[in-house]
């Protein structure tokens, strides 16, 4: 939290301060929520007082009532807002939009690849695992959110003339599948968010990294001030649409079995929402192969005819999260493995409530 406080505020965009304030006001305000939630459930857990994980997660809250207006219940929606907000879901998510574009470009491959993932990694953790009775009581709003996520997130995508807001708004998106598969509170569904947040964590720091690059030699993130560049840049084209097409699930790249996964575990519980989801993936290839497309290709300005491709440097860093966005596409279980061991035992639980 602190260290991206300090790398929007210090070396962000023209509006960097009042990102990096509007990051840490949400973000403390839902540490503020979060903060609760755990005293509620190490106070009224296990005795002696405790916030050790296993000894809360083996603590039957369901003693104290059931549904979401009991102590558990109240305690999940507390713990849920807390992760909501760094994820984030709608309505938690207006921080992230300003706080990419106002970032350098090292900020927001940290910002989508590590932040963003742990709230998917606490609602999981800690929502689920510890209360697994009020997941099930507050299914019903984890799955209209992640409904609304992405499909809101694919349009606003859409409607975005800047690169970077573009993406940004595309993470929105994603981040409906990984509450969809959390929501489902199944074996499937869990490994399949644990997948998508993986494979966004590489694509999306690869797809930041590549507006970096395009930005450092144009000095411009507008779409429509940008054409034909892929004559000038053919290394960094091929690397930003590879990108591209993981993030809309292009099978052989990381998305793909991440997103397959998700859907799968998710379809059996609920359908229509599944449906819904999967109908994204429609507007996510609309707005990527539109969007790259009238940047790459067509007449190339004489603005840009002097631009170069990607240094050695460049292609190094950047060479290194395309190589794993198509090795987990490829050989997934390279992550799967390790993954399985870890939800096995919360789909267990949920099981026995």
């Amino acid at each position: 939290l602190i260290p991206m406080f300090l790398i929007i505020g210090i070396w962000g965009g023209v509006r960097r301060e009042y990102a990096a304030f509007k990051f840490i006001l949400y973000t403390i305000a839902g540490s503020g929520f979060m903060l609760v939630g755990i005293f509620l459930v190490a106070w009224f857990g296990p005795q002696p007082l405790t916030f050790g994980i296993p000894e809360i997660a083996r603590f039957n809250f369901a003693q104290y009532g059931t549904g979401i207006a009991s102590l558990g219940g109240l305690a999940f929606i507390l713990l849920f807002i807390g992760f909501a907000v760094k994820v984030p879901i709608f309505p938690f998510h207006t921080w992230l939009p300003d706080a990419h574009v106002e970032a350098p470009t090292a900020g927001s491959v940290m910002l989508a690849g590590v932040l963003l993932k742990m709230g998917g990694y606490g609602l999981l953790r800690l929502c689920v695992t510890l209360l697994p009775q009020s997941a099930h009581d507050w299914q019903w709003l984890l799955i209209i959110l992640a409904v609304i996520n992405s499909i809101y997130g694919a349009y606003v995508a859409l409607a975005q003339t800047d690169l970077k807001k573009m993406i940004a708004n595309s993470s929105i998106s994603h981040m409906g599948y990984v509450i969809l598969g959390i929501a489902a509170l199944s074996q499937v569904s869990f490994q399949g968010a644990l997948l998508v947040m993986i494979a966004h964590g590489l694509y999306s720091g690869l797809l930041f990294s590549m507006v970096g690059l395009v930005y450092d030699r144009t000095h411009t993130r507008e779409i429509g001030d940008m054409r034909g560049l892929a004559a000038r840049m053919p290394f960094i084209a091929t690397v930003f649409f590879m990108a591209g097409f993981a993030s809309l699930g292009l099978p052989g790249l990381a998305g793909f079995v991440a997103e397959f996964t998700t859907f799968i575990g998710s379809y059996g519980v609920f359908p229509f929402a599944t449906i819904l989801c999967v109908s994204t993936i429609a507007i996510t290839a609309g707005y990527i192969l539109w969007r790259l497309g009238s940047v790459f290709y067509g007449p190339l300005s004489e603005q840009w005819v002097d631009l170069g491709d990607a240094i050695w440097r460049e292609r190094f860093s950047v060479g290194i999260l395309a190589v794993a966005t198509l090795l987990v596409g490829v050989v997934p279980a390279i992550v799967a493995e390790m993954s399985a061991g870890g939800v096995a035992p919360i789909a267990a639980r949920l099981a026995g409530q």
